[in-house]
């Protein structure tokens, strides 16, 4: 009996252990479906089905009808160019298609170059500026509703796909999706609810309540399913790879004539526009009868005209149109004015020599213009160097974000060596130039390849040594053959994808790396070998005949 005692103690233990194991085993299983992640005592901030509540710097708020929204919380979650005008003491804020300005503590902004009244007003305090972003609905393409019941902000993007769906009966929505698990609310036969991702988890899907509630309910429970708006898709002009000439004349000409077609050719980017010296803003027009007409047959040919508004290296002139927002868009109204006046498709923006202490200022400038142009149907280009080259002509520009607001940024492959250059060398040989396509594409800059235009020199330079002193001049491409004698003998350079020519006359040494066909070619080979946008040309005129055969091959522009 002792021996059956003992059995018997033993086997309660055993079931004792077993339920004990069964029992941790069901609450490390399900356990994580019963747990309460709610935040109380303040208020809820979903954006677009996420609850982000808990990684907000500052707290939301609702008063007297108006839902303020930090700062620093608007530019980690909506805007992250929201900025600080320390000179006027605003707030600019914007999107793709609108840009606006809110003084501290004042009832209005100004969107888009127009005054609005608005119930709210930015409000510092705590060393924060709370931004009544529920008056900002039209600015960011938004609709913010406060949800008193449960306190809970909810702000759709309308920029994004929605789908919405009914629920067929009076049913529970779940924490997790799968029966075991907490009850979020209840919802009415009938009841919309937004359907939070296309992801169904065996036959649960995410929903969000009337309420602001998120949780899970059975497919089988829903009815109606309907897309009230697809992802809103930003489109270019072009469905094609860019290329693009720079047609110049000088401020002192007039707009070329030209007759016809031009073969693989679909931008024209005629030099109209420079900044008025020291002008804080004021364009200089070059327009004319001539450009009036020259806009017609680009149009006629179905080209795109996209001119050029230069700040021809004029660095103290840009820089103080920079470093005040009402120069800047006093410069925007006026470029937007322009647009309309000649019924323009786009611009080209070719600021050059700038102070590295500007960068982020004319960044600001191209934030802010985006926006305007946009709302007009206008397309954005921005001219910039090769990332490795002087303060004033290479570090001036924050290519990141440029290529991220602009619609295209255009790469000047060129000069490598220029006319102030100590030594001679190429103006744009092949391995420099995809270097430095390497940097825009890869960590360094990370602008996005189908942004990038590639820009090719129709020109190189003929390089003299004198006594010792070297100087050059700027020759077209299509002028190489008569300047070069023929007696001189052309070498192929297979890193730099050029023939390099060197001969004495008359006691001085000449040396040029020669831009043609086939240099050309290497280079445009680089717009399929990196996926970029398209090209770009300085200047027309400059070319030689055969150039543009290739750039039909290449480009697959007739």
């Amino acid at each position: 009996k002792r021996m059956e005692k003992q059995s018997n103690k033993t086997f309660r233990k055993i079931i004792i252990v077993a339920l004990f194991l069964a029992f941790m085993f069901c609450v490390l299983k399900y356990a994580p479906n019963y747990s309460r992640d709610d935040i109380v005592g303040k208020t809820n901030l979903i954006i677009n089905n996420n609850n982000i509540t808990k990684n907000l710097n500052k707290d939301i708020f609702e008063e007297n009808g108006v839902i303020y929204m930090a700062k620093e919380d608007i530019s980690n979650f909506i805007d992250e160019n929201i900025y600080y005008d320390e000179k006027y003491n605003q707030i600019i804020t914007g999107s793709t298609s609108n840009i606006s300005s809110i003084v501290v503590g004042e009832n209005k902004m100004v969107s888009n170059g127009s005054n609005v009244q608005i119930k709210g007003s930015v409000q510092g305090k705590d060393d924060t500026y709370y931004i009544p972003i529920s008056e900002l609905d039209n600015v960011y393409n938004i609709k913010t509703t406060y949800i008193a019941e449960t306190n809970t902000v909810v702000i759709d993007s309308l920029n994004k796909k929605q789908v919405v769906a009914s629920s067929s009966n009076n049913n529970i929505v779940k924490y997790k999706p799968t029966v075991i698990s907490r009850n979020v609310g209840k919802v009415e036969k009938g009841e919309s609810l937004v359907l939070v991702n296309d992801t169904k988890e065996d036959g649960w899907v995410q929903v969000r309540t009337k309420n602001g509630k998120l949780g899970y309910m059975k497919q089988s429970d829903l009815a109606n399913e309907n897309t009230i708006r697809e992802d809103m898709v930003v489109s270019n002009q072009l469905n094609t790879k860019v290329s693009m000439i720079w047609d110049y004349f000088s401020e002192y000409g007039q707009a070329p004539s030209r007759k016809g077609k031009l073969k693989g050719v679909n931008v024209v980017s005629p030099t109209f526009f420079t900044l008025k010296k020291l002008g804080k803003g004021e364009i200089e027009e070059n327009v004319g009868d001539a450009g009036k007409d020259y806009i017609k047959w680009a149009h006629s040919n179905n080209y795109k005209v996209w001119p050029s508004i230069s700040n021809s290296a004029m660095i103290d002139t840009t820089s103080e149109i920079m470093n005040d927002y009402k120069l800047r868009q006093g410069l925007i109204n006026k470029i937007v004015s322009l647009v309309m006046k000649y019924e323009l498709d786009g611009i080209n923006i070719d600021f050059e020599n700038m102070y590295p202490k500007d960068k982020e200022l004319f960044t600001r400038f191209i934030i802010e213009l985006k926006p305007r142009l946009s709302e007009i149907g206008a397309t954005l280009s921005v001219d910039v160097t090769a990332p490795d080259g002087s303060e004033n002509w290479s570090m001036c520009y924050n290519r990141h974000k440029i290529g991220q607001i602009a619609d295209y940024i255009v790469f000047m492959a060129y000069d490598q060596n220029g006319v102030s250059s100590p030594e001679e060398g190429t103006t744009a040989g092949y391995d420099w130039t995809e270097v430095n396509l390497q940097k825009f594409v890869g960590t360094q800059e990370e602008v996005d390849p189908a942004k990038i235009i590639l820009a090719v020199p129709f020109y190189t330079r003929l390089w003299v040594e004198d006594n010792g002193k070297v100087s050059s001049t700027a020759v077209f491409m299509k002028d190489i053959d008569d300047i070069v004698p023929k007696f001189a003998n052309r070498e192929w350079d297979d890193e730099l994808k050029q023939y390099i020519v060197e001969y004495k006359l008359y006691g001085k040494k000449y040396k040029m790396w020669i831009e043609d066909e086939k240099s050309l070619e290497a280079k445009l080979s680089l717009i399929e070998k990196y996926k970029l946008s398209g090209a770009a040309y300085w200047q027309k005129g400059g070319e030689s005949d055969n150039i543009w055969d290739l750039v039909t091959e290449k480009l697959g522009i007739e």
